[in-house]
């Protein structure tokens, strides 16, 4: 109730009017986040938190990447599309059909100005059959990983293929003012760039570990 309080209260100035226009529920979890990050902090400086120290938490940069936590009654999923409160319906792409009915829905806008949606669920353990087959895996420079097998498996270079055609792209971005229309858009190409290269990898390591995974017991 204290913070759906302050949301309120902050709507009615006027350098805060803009919260009116998104929905209450991911402000309200943006406040609970922040409540958490600062338990954390003064626990871990006063030593009743274990593990590594925790620092105060920052502002965010609206040009950094941008999250947006919805909790049930703010989001609704259908078979084509996602309903956010206040936002409306969203035409999504589904990779895979989701396991169960999700508890919450997060909105991701990366740098490179793609957007995704995050939804948690809940799973039960996945039990894998007994085999007799099992693998080592040995992580090297020149090839990504060799098996136990003789299995040689060389990892994907997004890098090399590409870093000559973004080279001709953003050779001027350092000399390029900041805030102008050219330094954006040639920030926004180098953005794109390296969120290609992170989906390569994540692509290739996820379907090398599900491979592994259903046809050995790995030993690492």
């Amino acid at each position: 109730m204290e913070f759906l309080l302050e949301v309120t209260q902050a709507k009615k100035t006027k350098d805060r009017e803009w919260l009116k226009e998104v929905s209450s529920i991911p402000l309200q979890q943006s406040l609970n986040d922040l409540n958490t990050a600062y338990q954390n902090f003064f626990n871990s400086f006063q030593g009743h938190r274990k593990g590594k120290s925790v620092r105060p938490p920052k502002f965010k940069s609206k040009k950094s990447r941008q999250t947006a936590r919805f909790t049930k009654g703010g989001f609704k999923v259908g078979q084509y599309q996602v309903y956010l409160a206040t936002i409306g319906k969203l035409k999504v792409v589904w990779p895979k059909s989701l396991p169960s009915q999700p508890t919450s829905a997060t909105i991701i806008k990366d740098l490179a100005n793609r957007y995704f949606l995050s939804f948690v669920v809940e799973i039960q353990p996945e039990v894998l059959s007994k085999t007799d087959n099992s693998v080592g895996i040995d992580l090297g420079l020149k090839t990504f990983a060799t098996l136990s097998n003789g299995t040689k498996i060389d990892a994907p270079k997004p890098l090399k293929k590409q870093l000559r055609n973004i080279e001709n792209d953003v050779s001027h971005y350092p000399g390029k003012t900041r805030g102008t229309k050219r330094y954006e858009k040639a920030k926004l190409k180098l953005a794109k760039f390296h969120g290609e290269l992170k989906d390569t990898r994540t692509n290739f390591l996820h379907k090398l570990s599900t491979k592994i995974k259903y046809e050995n017991q790995v030993i690492v």
